[in-house]
């Protein structure tokens, strides 16, 4: 039942805009759970609320900017200015590839939708993106971690024994 609790936290986390899957998986393979069932979860749990932002995103502009109002925020205006300078470059493939790791897949998500590009094509490059860098943090923590460790369960290995 315990490794039922780590896969569901790992969906959570992965879901949440601050706790990207890049980061997720990997502490999910070095706690101990299987490499492919802990990418595939987080995955999912990355992509459903990626998907949510990019189908609702005009209630969720409007939300932000209610949010905003009278509020400086110097880390979301540097975030914004990485965007833009990605999105000028390399337009939605670059913003949606390399946005996950540089601003995080939420906030790429959305600059692309807010850049003025259609939901279709925002969605495909980020689930593209999504798998590519689920992929890559999963199979290099993977080997790293038996390659290093090979006997061990993990660092949390008791709390989430399989």
């Amino acid at each position: 039942m315990d490794i039922l609790w780590g896969y569901v936290l790992v969906f959570v986390l992965a879901a949440l805009p601050f706790f990207e899957v890049v980061g997720v998986v990997p502490l999910a393979i070095l706690s101990g759970m299987h490499p492919v069932p802990a990418a595939v979860i987080g995955f999912i749990g990355n992509f459903f609320t990626v998907f949510l932002l990019i189908v609702f995103v005009d209630r969720f502009k409007a939300w932000r900017l209610k949010k905003k109002e009278g509020k400086t925020d110097e880390k979301g205006e540097k975030k914004q200015q990485r965007a833009r300078k990605i999105w000028e470059r390399y337009g939605l493939p670059g913003l949606a590839l390399f946005g996950p790791f540089i601003i995080g897949s939420h906030l790429a998500a959305f600059m692309c939708m807010s850049f003025g590009t259609k939901r279709k094509q925002v969605a495909v490059w980020m689930t593209v993106s999504l798998i590519m860098w689920t992929a890559l943090a999963a199979s290099l923590t993977g080997a790293g971690f038996h390659y290093f460790a090979p006997d061990s369960t993990g660092l949390f290995g008791d709390i989430f024994s399989q």
